[in-house]
């Protein structure tokens, strides 16, 4: 609780002339005044390290613009580099964003190589109602993943567009 100091306690006569100091008689209420906590005082502390200094400690920054959603979605690699991929293999993303995705590939892709991706989004019996995200890409980053012989590709989306297996109703088109 913070308290606040009473002007008259502060201001005292001057002593060095042997003169007396005299000090009204004031009751606790009036010689410090409650003030009301923050409210950030008040809100649930946090589980976890206590006592740890704020200044040896700082929240983690995070660079991503977007945030990631940890979603294993299926993903096709349609083409590497402009070359049509043979082997229609189908991956899954480990997480994915507005501005791209990470995925696991059994062959190391070069950052910078421009790929085309197709991840299915929502995929409904008999292709009703499915669509799926076709998107030109750029890889940013490959590293080695925990499995053996795979690699851990972030791409960066270019371009995007979405493809629906039905059309629209009516409704829904424009006029």
């Amino acid at each position: 609780m913070r308290t606040a100091r009473n002007a008259k306690i502060m201001n005292s006569s001057d002593s060095s002339r042997g003169e007396s100091v005299v000090r009204e008689k004031l009751s606790a209420h009036s010689a410090t005044a409650v003030v009301d906590p923050p409210s950030w005082t008040t809100r649930a502390k946090p589980k976890g390290m206590a006592r740890v200094p704020t200044h040896a400690v700082l929240p983690v920054e995070e660079r991503r613009a977007y945030t990631r959603a940890k979603l294993s979605l299926p993903l096709l690699v349609k083409r590497i580099a402009g070359q049509r991929e043979n082997k229609h293999q189908s991956l899954r993303t480990t997480n994915i964003s507005s501005s791209g995705v990470l995925f696991l590939c059994p062959q190391r892709i070069e950052p910078g190589t421009p790929v085309v991706l197709e991840v299915c989004l929502v995929d409904r019996p008999f292709g009703r109602g499915s669509v799926k995200m076709l998107t030109e890409a750029h890889v940013v980053r490959t590293e080695p993943a925990l499995r053996p012989g795979w690699h851990a590709v972030a791409a960066c989306f270019d371009d995007i567009t979405f493809q629906r297996e039905e059309p629209l109703p009516s409704r829904f088109q424009r006029q």
